[in-house]
């Protein structure tokens, strides 16, 4: 095709294998790069799931970009032929006092949300003084099942080139190339580093590496079926720190929250071994009756952000090198926008290589 461009995309978790769709639908050849299979088990990005809401106050330009998010998971449902978006609703606390603005922010970005109380969600402890505002369009995303669709449908793509098993080594920023073990370069006009906490590794970014201890959960069986209809939520707990996803669709019970995370050097740093961790997110006032919820997992997460902002990175680091540091939820569900943004570049750069004629 003519104006097509060759992208390379290091790393096969969501960022990169849905910014090679985004690439491979917009006419571009694509090669995905990762160091383990693809879709790699070993990936930050794969998990039961993960939340997805558009409600982000004070930020009535956030919260539209959420609602971007949604349409674009939705659209790509349609396109991989694979159900993975289950809008079972997103409930968030808020203080009781502060809750006109934000259902401002929500009638300024044209977000439906509703009000509840505490007590229609019996099983879940909000922090004092707060209500519920409940976004009904908002869920959980199948994150196995994303990436599992995403790298299917890339395989049959006669313009995309999957390599697992490739450990690339170094990225030249100011050349475009990526240099694998054993000394073979791989050249493209645009690159995208997308390998989670492990992206400072090839570029130079600012990173604050951070983990997190999630515990999965079986609800009580006398619980169960109110469980299947309860939404994802956040800003809960005692502290208002804590998050969890609800059991949809045959995935467990998750829970988390700020009193798990920390910030850390590298994946493999040591640490308290991480039923410390998780018994702290248990006696965290998450669940009502906690005690009655049996454990069948727990699993250390890391996620990546900009030290100074403490934002998701998508920084532009070279003429044609991109990198993408960010992991974890914020980073999953935002992945079709910064595949977006990618695109945009490489229509930006097909521009400036074939300019218009002047009239």
């Amino acid at each position: 095709m003519a104006g097509a461009r060759q992208v390379t995309i290091v790393g096969a978790g969501v960022v990169g294998l849905i910014t090679a769709i985004r690439c491979a639908t917009a006419g571009h050849r694509v090669t995905v790069l990762d160091r383990g299979a693809i879709p790699n088990p070993l990936c930050t990005s794969f998990d039961q799931h993960r939340a997805i809401r558009a409600l982000d106050p004070p930020n009535v330009a956030a919260t539209r970009r959420g609602e971007r998010m949604l349409r674009r998971w939705l659209a790509l449902e349609s396109l991989l032929g694979q159900r993975f978006c289950h809008r079972v609703g997103v409930l968030t606390a808020w203080p009781a006092d502060g809750i006109d603005a934000v259902l401002g922010v929500a009638a300024a970005a044209g977000l439906p949300v509703s009000l509840v109380e505490p007590d229609k969600f019996p099983h879940i402890v909000f922090p004092a003084g707060t209500v519920g505002v409940v976004e009904p369009d908002a869920g959980a995303l199948l994150a196995e099942r994303v990436l599992v669709a995403a790298a299917g449908w890339l395989a049959e793509q006669p313009s995309v080139t999957l390599r697992p098993g490739c450990r690339v080594t170094e990225v030249d920023a100011d050349r475009g190339q990526v240099v694998l073990a054993g000394g073979d370069v791989v050249a493209a006009d645009l690159v995208l580093v997308a390998g989670g906490p492990w992206t400072r590794d090839l570029v130079d970014v600012p990173v604050a590496l951070h983990r997190q201890t999630m515990v999965y959960l079986r609800p009580p069986a006398d619980l169960a079926d109110w469980w299947r209809s309860a939404p994802s939520a956040g800003r809960i707990g005692a502290d208002g720190s804590a998050w969890l996803l609800p059991p949809v669709a045959g995935t467990d019970l998750k829970i988390s929250g700020g009193v798990s995370c920390r910030q850390v050097v590298t994946t493999d740093d040591a640490d308290r071994d991480e039923n410390h961790w998780a018994a702290k997110v248990l006696a965290a006032s998450i669940l009502s009756d906690v005690d009655r919820y049996r454990v069948v997992a727990v699993r250390r997460c890391h996620y990546a952000t900009d030290p100074a902002t403490g934002a998701d990175l998508l920084t532009r680091v070279g003429a044609t090198v991109w990198a993408r540091a960010a992991c974890g939820g914020v980073g999953f569900r935002a992945a079709p926008l910064v595949a977006d943004r990618i695109a945009a570049a490489l229509a930006q750069s097909q521009e400036n290589a074939n300019p218009r004629d002047e009239p």
